[in-house]
């Protein structure tokens, strides 16, 4: 790919995480983003980060289990917790290390963990390092998870699931996930990574979504998305956050958030909760990305989210796509195998709540031009 020109990878952003970024000294049409609110660039964000560096340095210079506990992490705790309507909660570094700890720390030698074959990385490696069996469900079959629970005598049994799938940009089928899980005495952990901001009534996820908060057992997730910063969070009962605090290996030997990135956190959830007229512009744009992608005869697969799949088919062909809309002045995300099926290489749009209907429409033409130029639609 790199001696083709068509090596996609650790490209060089040269301003803040916005619409528009600069790469190589060149302006592009930002549509690769996770920063679904659109407040990286967000000033108060920054001032408040700033302000957390004047008061309290650059780092905390030791873990949450000994030295790192500064009174904004409990305060960040308590704000996530409330959110989330849950007893309590605990912030971890990364959102990677939020999954890697939680799952690793309570699913144990007589337990079987259920993931989704699409489920993040960070999902499968946690029930890697867990002591238990792991199986995989076929994506959002609530019926393929159904016989696998039924066939399970494990001691305990935990399902685990993205609330909006990274790569596919569907929602999970959680009421129906639920009914089963509880059939089968299963407990249920929604990754909302990608749904915080996203979904809920102020935007606090699949569960708030769908009315289930009190019978999804944990949520979890990122602050490197929506929430325009970087660490983890899991939110569950009293009981099972204690328990985690002493057991989750991924918080106990690592180094605490940083203090900006607290303050930037708790700044962005903040804004998040009292200007919902974000959430309705980011709606907004998603509806009118993919009536238009479809209408000009793209496969977008099940999407249903901000994150919109457009389906190419040959690794080769993904490539030559991302290739032509990069030069074109668009990022975006090409994505092969592992990441999606085989012969299903996809190009991963996405969009934010800041871009303007006249950066979209101009994104749409370039597709358009990009999809007819390998021959995906006709000319």
């Amino acid at each position: 790919m790199r001696a083709l020109g068509l090596y996609p990878y650790f490209r060089t952003i040269e301003s803040a995480q916005d619409t528009e970024v600069i790469i190589n000294g060149r302006p592009m049409l930002m549509l690769g983003s996770n920063s679904y609110m659109g407040l990286t660039n967000e000033p108060r964000i920054k001032e408040a980060a700033i302000d957390a560096v004047r008061k309290y340095g650059s780092g905390c210079a030791g873990s949450r289990f000994l030295n790192g506990t500064l009174d904004i992490h409990i305060e960040l705790e308590e704000q996530i917790a409330d959110f989330l309507d849950k007893e309590a909660a605990i912030v971890f570094t990364t959102g990677y290390q939020t999954n890697l700890g939680v799952i690793s720390a309570l699913v144990g030698r007589e337990d079987n963990v259920f993931i989704d074959r699409t489920d993040h990385a960070s999902i499968v490696d946690g029930a890697r390092l867990g002591f238990g069996k792991t199986f995989k469900f076929v994506h959002n079959d609530v019926s393929d998870l159904d016989r696998m629970l039924s066939l399970s005598t494990a001691r305990g049994k935990m399902v685990v699931v993205d609330g909006i799938y990274s790569m596919e940009g569907d929602i999970a089928k959680l009421p129906e996930i639920v009914s089963v899980s509880r059939k089968h005495g299963a407990a249920i952990f929604v990754d909302d990574a990608h749904s915080v901001g996203v979904l809920g009534r102020i935007g606090n996820g699949t569960a708030d979504h769908f009315g289930l908060t009190n019978e999804v057992d944990i949520i979890g997730g990122t602050f490197s998305k929506s929430l325009a910063s970087i660490g983890g969070y899991v939110a569950a009962d009293r009981e099972v956050i204690e328990y985690l605090k002493h057991h989750a290996r991924a918080l106990i030997f690592s180094a605490s958030m940083a203090p900006a990135c607290v303050a930037a956190t708790q700044k962005a959830l903040e804004i998040i909760v009292n200007e919902p007229e974000r959430r309705d512009a980011l709606w907004a744009n998603t509806h009118f990305m993919l009536d238009e992608l479809r209408r000009i005869g793209l496969d977008t697969g099940d999407s249903e989210s901000p994150i919109m799949p457009v389906v190419i088919g040959e690794t080769e062909r993904c490539f030559a796509m991302w290739r032509f809309l990069h030069d074109a002045g668009i990022f975006v995300n090409p994505v092969v195998t592992p990441a999606t099926a085989p012969n299903r290489a996809l190009i991963r749009l996405s969009v934010m709540a800041t871009h303007t209907e006249d950066q979209l429409t101009r994104a749409l033409e370039i597709i358009e031009k990009g999809a007819r130029s390998i021959g995906l639609i006709g000319s």
